[in-house]
């Protein structure tokens, strides 16, 4: 056998774990766009997960500040005990929810707090309940961590929530978890009280599923939204809720990356295990600067708050005005999740028969420039999502465009 027959034959072999995932197709779609606005061409990316707000000040200057006192080295596994009184007391004022500093974990995101938790929790074949549309990240979790996801679809007739007939019908004796997001992304959908009533009822007789919340659009609600998270409707689910959420949106520090949760201790220590082998700590100038966000003033919030809700209006009316998509509202967050049903079947100008939600924003980014998601990333079509977190005159110059090549189909 030749060198190069054993080289070829001791080649890589990816773990049967990540067989059936794929890097996010909204990377994809943006190293693509990327790559086209190097080459010179006008694309408005509207795919980004996060604010175009900057990071508060006073949140900078407690970073610095931290720097400079030195607080740079290792931290407690999960968490300072300054960050998790910041969170605790944040739980008790916005929540009416109470956490001992022990049922509190801060990890490197959400992200972390979401496969921490499935990691620590799922074994092989346990199934987790999943509404679609979802952020694509849970899926590939449950999967990583070997477990199966179940998923629900939840299109625009049902305002993109899960229903109780749905959720009872979904649960096995296999079920572990039930993985909720509101506001959500994709959608923008919000559960209201009396959404949440129906699903908790459902949880109250089914002692052992467990209900994940991921609350990281709380604070980005319009109308007058109300803003609930099940544990702080019903007690009698608290012990086995994990409220999961971040700084990353609210406060606009996607790259601080300081996700949080508070849930029962014994989850919680579980989840330490986890995390010990995989990052350790979280950034030590990043759980500062988490402290003066929590902490410090929230007006600006409502503000920023306001900033969307015009974004939204805009977006919402003009997709809504062209033909063959059809926008829901969303209650939150900075996405509209719009249907685009009435243009499958249409022929672009050249020549392509367009099947799909994928192949409707392939056509809008090579001939219009504007770069949106399908609905097939999330588990749900027809349907693509634009994330308003950019500026008005792109928002307004991107809708021109969506609609002049929706005009071009034939």
């Amino acid at each position: 056998m030749t060198i190069n027959a054993t080289v070829k034959e001791a080649g890589f072999k990816p773990a049967s774990r990540i067989s059936t995932i794929g890097v996010s197709e909204i990377l994809k779609i943006g190293a693509r766009a990327n790559a086209m606005k190097r080459e010179g061409k006008p694309v408005i990316i509207l795919g980004a997960g996060e604010p175009d707000f900057d990071t508060p000040d006073h949140v900078k200057e407690a970073a610095a500040t931290a720097i400079q006192r030195g607080e740079t080295k290792y931290t407690a596994l999960d968490g300072t005990p300054e960050v998790k009184k910041a969170i605790r007391e944040k739980f008790q004022r916005e929540n009416g929810l109470a956490y001992e500093l022990d049922e509190i974990t801060v990890a490197t995101g959400a992200k972390q707090i979401l496969f921490n938790a499935m990691m620590a929790s799922i074994n092989p074949g346990d199934e987790v309940i999943i509404p679609t549309p979802y952020w694509t990240s849970y899926s590939d979790i449950v999967q990583i961590c070997e477990g199966k996801p179940v998923l629900i679809a939840c299109d625009a007739s049902s305002g993109f929530r899960l229903t109780s007939d749905k959720l009872e019908a979904a649960i096995t004796p296999r079920t572990r978890w039930v993985l909720l997001n509101s506001p959500s992304n994709p959608s923008g959908a919000a559960y209201s009280a009396a959404d949440y009533r129906p699903l908790l009822d459902v949880l109250l007789k089914r002692p052992q599923v467990w209900l994940l919340v991921d609350d990281m659009y709380e604070h980005i609600v319009y109308d007058g939204f109300r803003f609930v998270t099940p544990a702080q409707l019903e007690p009698g689910l608290k012990a086995r809720t994990l409220t999961v959420n971040g700084v990353s949106k609210a406060y606009s520090m996607t790259g601080w990356r300081i996700g949080y949760a508070g849930g029962p201790r014994e989850l919680i220590k579980a989840m330490a295990v986890v995390q010990s082998q995989a990052t350790s700590c979280p950034s030590s100038v990043s759980q500062a600067a988490s402290v003066a966000a929590l902490n410090g003033p929230q007006e600006f919030l409502e503000e920023r708050t306001a900033s969307f809700q015009r974004r939204r209006d805009l977006v919402v009316n003009g997709l809504n005005a062209i033909d063959g998509l059809d926008c829901r509202v969303p209650e939150g967050a900075f996405y509209t999740f719009s249907g685009c049903e009435g243009v499958l079947g249409k022929v672009t100008p050249a020549g392509k028969r367009i099947e799909t939600d994928t192949d409707f924003c392939a056509y809008l980014l090579e001939d219009a420039h504007v770069a949106v998601v399908p609905g097939s990333a999330f588990g749900l079509s027809p349907y693509f999502r634009i994330s308003y977190a950019t500026s008005e005159a792109e928002l307004t110059e991107a809708l021109t465009r969506i609609a002049a090549a929706c005009a071009r189909l034939s």
